[in-house]
């Protein structure tokens, strides 16, 4: 009978049906023929309700989203132009990052590669860089920015895990700037290789667009110098981003009007309803897997079988790659998160470097071959066939499989900065 449920979960969601659905019809079928009521699922959805860094969700999202509507995305091309673009491959470096910082505050990998794709894939055939390449670069690139704060899926795993958001926006620095830092090295080589001509470096195209974003530039200070410094918390770290963007596109820069704004909101909010809806509904079903003594029993059976850390997390990576590929990541820090941690835990593996492990892997596994979500995403707003985007995003695969080895097993990468 449980083979049966499991199996009909699956094949609705490889169907389509919406998430929280499927997740609530379940959690609700357990509850009942298991005769606890269902108020334990209304319970544990108000104590989400009343977690108080949940407000730095949408206040974040707002802002991620008013940037990306706003000139910003132009004005910081330009200023990593100036300041990259005479290295070789300097347009592919400026491309990881700025998909890296996008994605960071928006929260949201396939709206990088919507909004930024439109902006960097022209501008990089029309710098020669080859055609295949550039679609690789650009389809991988979206989801570099999770591992940075104020990433959304960092904060949902520090409320599904109980871990100090604080910690965990420490500990995915280096990793993700690892993970950059090897895409580059990769890029740089594929340009001097294909011959891709460079910018002239001139100090006074500097200086203009730094005059340009010179009110965006402090925001990240303001930000985490305040979280870090202990002046406030992260959600209010949320509401001052929030604040100080409206301020900035809206009365300074004027690039969105004011009757655009319920538009915006509307976006991002229903990002924002989408991962709540999906956060409440999970964490119902974890509730019950819990009391039902779900992870001790899980755990039990791979211990039994599997005795040394080191193959733990190997087959922890193999299964979160694959479960990265057929859910978006919410869904998956909800669902499996409270099932691994205890796990872990009894294989001596530190909560804030497990939490680097499963978004590095769930953030891989969106644009891995031949499900991963980013690719799909990709098809459609290039019109390129889904086997092109898998031949031009192999080699990326590769580095970030390479880069993923590193941070599973250097725990120094993630905890270094906790000291």
């Amino acid at each position: 009978m449980t083979f049966l449920l499991i199996a009909i979960v699956f094949l609705l969601m490889l169907l389509g049906a919406p998430l929280f659905t499927v997740i609530s019809a379940l959690t609700l079928y357990l509850l009942f023929s298991n005769q606890i009521d269902s108020s334990a699922m209304i319970i544990e959805m108000h104590r989400i309700a009343t977690t108080p860094i949940l407000l730095a969700i949408p206040l974040f999202t707002f802002a991620g989203y008013l940037l990306s509507e706003s000139g910003a995305p132009r004005r910081l091309i330009r200023l990593t132009d100036a300041i990259l673009g005479w290295l070789p491959g300097g347009l592919s470096i400026i491309t990881l990052v700025t998909c890296a910082i996008f994605t960071a505050l928006t929260g949201a990998t396939g709206l990088t590669i919507i909004a930024m794709g439109g902006i960097l894939y022209p501008a990089l055939l029309r710098g020669k860089y080859p055609g295949k390449f550039s679609l690789g670069l650009v389809t991988n690139s979206g989801t570099l920015g999770v591992l940075f704060p104020p990433s959304l899926p960092l904060i949902i795993y520090a409320i599904v895990a109980k871990v100090k958001i604080d910690e965990l926006f420490l500990a995915g620095l280096l990793p993700g700037i690892l993970l950059v830092v090897l895409l580059s090295i990769f890029s740089i080589q594929k340009a001097v290789a294909t011959e891709v001509p460079r910018t002239r470096f001139k100090f006074s195209e500097i200086g203009k667009a730094s005059r340009e974003m010179i009110w965006e530039l402090p925001l990240p200070l303001i930000v985490f110098g305040g979280i870090y410094s202990g002046y406030f918390a992260v959600s209010e770290a949320a509401a001052i981003t929030a604040f100080y963007v409206l301020l900035v596109e809206m009365v300074i820069h004027r690039d969105i009007k004011w009757r655009e704004l319920p538009q915006v909101m509307r976006k991002s909010m229903v990002l924002v309803g989408g991962i709540l809806i999906i956060l409440g509904s999970a964490l119902g079903l974890t509730n019950y897997l819990i009391d039902a003594e779900v992870p001790m029993k899980l755990m039990e059976l791979i211990k039994a079988h599997i005795s040394s850390p080191f193959l733990f997390l190997v087959m922890l990576n193999i299964f979160l790659l694959a479960v990265g590929c057929i859910m978006d990541i919410f869904s998956a820090l909800t669902i499996v998160v409270p099932l691994i941690t205890p796990i872990a835990s009894a294989y001596g593996i530190h909560p804030v470097h497990l939490g680097i492990i499963f978004l590095a892997n769930l953030q891989i596994g969106a644009s891995t071959p031949p499900v991963g979500m980013n690719l799909f995403i990709s098809s459609l707003r290039f019109d390129k066939p889904m086997f092109s985007l898998i031949l031009a995003s192999l080699p990326f695969m590769v580095i970030l499989l390479i880069a993923l080895a590193i941070i599973t097993y250097v725990p120094w990468l993630s905890l270094a900065l906790l000291k």
